[in-house]
């Protein structure tokens, strides 16, 4: 199955307040944004893979209906703002911020005095007028952590046609999925659709068959749900 596949490094660098970072996904329903991004899949319109500069912080600011998505790489990021003030998120956890209607403030800093690395994605609603919701996610090793979409009558996850998954796979653990996907290798390397990857590749195509090569290769992984309700 042919895939088109990309590398952080062919896109410039960017960022804001206190972090740096490559802007792979940015869909033409939010703004444009460098012309090697890619446009997102179902509701998925933003991903970015950033480094925090020792003690940066994105600084307080608002979303409203958008799903905002952190998941930690490397070293560690103290939550602020309207919805679990307070709260830690180290490397191999994930957090999911629902805006929806209600809205959130947040500010998101790194309390280190070294670079940290998280991957930022943003997910439009369905749904809109939503109210504002917080979800946790430790992301092990070996598994296969679903932490966004899915029907509405489970909890675990905020309900979406758009599925994010995060795999840990140890080396020579696979992933498969049918359909339309997008997957970005944040750590590691393996083939995807029998093609070499390696951190920093993002993918593209239709039917993933992704074999880790190394142990501990995370890979972010966006599809489409056929679940119904």
């Amino acid at each position: 199955m042919d895939v088109q596949i990309m590398h952080k490094d062919q896109l410039p660098p960017g960022g804001f307040a206190g972090l740096k970072e490559k802007q792979l996904v940015v869909d033409e329903r939010l703004w444009n944004g460098p012309d090697a991004a890619w446009d997102g899949l179902g509701n998925l319109v933003y991903l970015a893979d950033a480094n925090f500069l020792p003690k940066g912080q994105t600084n307080m600011h608002p979303h409203r209906e958008v799903d905002v998505i952190s998941v930690m790489v490397d070293g560690r990021i103290s939550h602020e703002g309207s919805l679990e003030h307070g709260k830690s998120l180290t490397a191999n956890q994930a957090q999911v911020q629902r805006a929806g209607g209600e809205g959130f403030e947040h500010n998101e800093v790194n309390p280190d005095d070294i670079p940290n690395r998280m991957i930022q994605l943003w997910v439009l609603p369905e749904t809109p007028g939503e109210p504002a919701g917080y979800k946790f996610f430790d992301l092990n090793l070996g598994h296969i952590t679903r932490i966004h979409g899915g029907a509405s009558r489970q909890s675990d996850t905020f309900a979406s046609k758009t599925i994010l998954e995060i795999a840990r796979l140890e080396k020579g653990q696979t992933i498969e999925r049918s359909g339309s996907f997008i997957a970005y290798v944040v750590r590691g390397d393996g083939r995807a659709s029998n093609v070499a990857v390696m951190d920093g590749n993002m993918v593209r195509g239709t039917g993933l068959t992704f074999e880790a090569s190394a142990t501990d290769t995370m890979v972010i992984v966006v599809t489409i749900s056929n679940e119904g309700e």
